[in-house]
């Protein structure tokens, strides 16, 4: 991957000076992983920063017997860094939604590399920020109608790795069981609000190619009070 499209592809390294993208790009690793294959497990060393190349994963978390999905992730985004940062065993599992391509940096090196570059540094703040007040913002919205907060987070996802088509906006075919967890709701009330979506047709599931298109996005946005 050249430079440049490695910039593009990544949010992270927007600010990042090109020795630093260089250099990162020299000692990447490329893995690739089939759907439903554990990328990372909970309690596990942090030893790498992934970051998503093509495809869908999600974090989770076990609590007992039972399995929460905690994020989704997709293509310009990365995992990996908080059991880096803070030197402790991984507290999530990574699972891989769809076939996925990742790049990976080995924990001593991308440490490294944010104390070679400020302004990846300060990037790295900003990001992790940024999630810290998307979490604030579900906790916020948790007594809203199921149907805003389903549709609040299928537009997020849209907004943070969706793919403009002639269909409208295409995301993966999210399962309804980690859609209800991400959204904080029922499985039953995902199905049916999704049911009621795809009937009005403001959205439209392709089964065959696990797509999902965001067909009335303006209704969409407004519906979740994004606008």
């Amino acid at each position: 991957m050249q430079t440049k499209a490695f910039n593009e592809l990544f949010p992270l390294f927007n600010t990042a000076n090109p020795e630093t993208l260089e250099w990162l790009l020299s000692v990447v690793v490329e893995h690739e992983y089939p759907s439903d294959r554990a990328v990372l497990m909970e309690d596990a060393w942090g030893n790498a920063v992934y970051f998503v190349v093509s495809g869908w994963v999600k974090v989770r978390r076990l609590y007992g017997d039972n399995v929460v999905t905690m994020a989704i992730l997709g293509r310009g985004d990365f995992f990996g860094e908080m059991a880096i940062l803070d030197e402790s065993p991984r507290s999530n599992d990574v699972i891989a939604l769809s076939d996925v391509q990742l790049l990976s940096v080995s924990a001593q090196r991308f440490i490294q590399t944010l104390f070679k570059d400020p302004q990846l540094h300060h990037r790295m703040l900003q990001l992790m920020v940024r999630r810290l007040r998307q979490t604030n913002l579900r906790f916020q919205r948790r007594h809203q109608p199921p149907a805003v907060k389903l549709v609040g987070t299928l537009v997020g996802l849209a907004e943070n790795y969706g793919q403009p088509t002639e269909r409208g906006m295409e995301i993966y075919n999210i399962p309804y069981k980690d859609l209800a967890d991400i959204t904080d709701i029922s499985a039953e009330d995902t199905g049916k609000i999704m049911e009621k979506l795809e009937s009005k047709g403001w959205i439209k599931r392709d089964t065959q190619k696990q797509t999902l298109y965001l067909i009335n996005i303006k209704q969409l946005t407004h519906l979740a009070g994004r606008v």
